[in-house]
């Protein structure tokens, strides 16, 4: 019974992961167009913060399909 609900929760967070690293590239790689033109004294851009953001949900979701993981084998014993 854990397996039919574990699994699918484990498939959307890999999902998750997956769609955070690539909205997390796609800050870095604008963030690094505007570093070029920008004034380094102003602080991170607004790209810089939403990467960040990204790399921070991408590890979220990253603990929890490793807990899912964790649940899922010690329920398998």
């Amino acid at each position: 019974m854990s397996k039919i609900i574990l699994v699918p929760v484990i498939l959307i967070a890999m999902g998750f992961v997956v769609v955070s690293l690539v909205r997390g590239i796609a800050a870095f790689l604008q963030s690094t167009k505007l570093d070029l033109e920008s004034d380094k004294t102003s602080g991170p851009t607004a790209m810089q913060l939403r990467q960040n953001d990204m790399m921070f949900a991408r590890i979220k979701y990253q603990a929890l399909a490793v807990i899912v993981v964790v649940v899922l084998l010690a329920a398998s014993r």
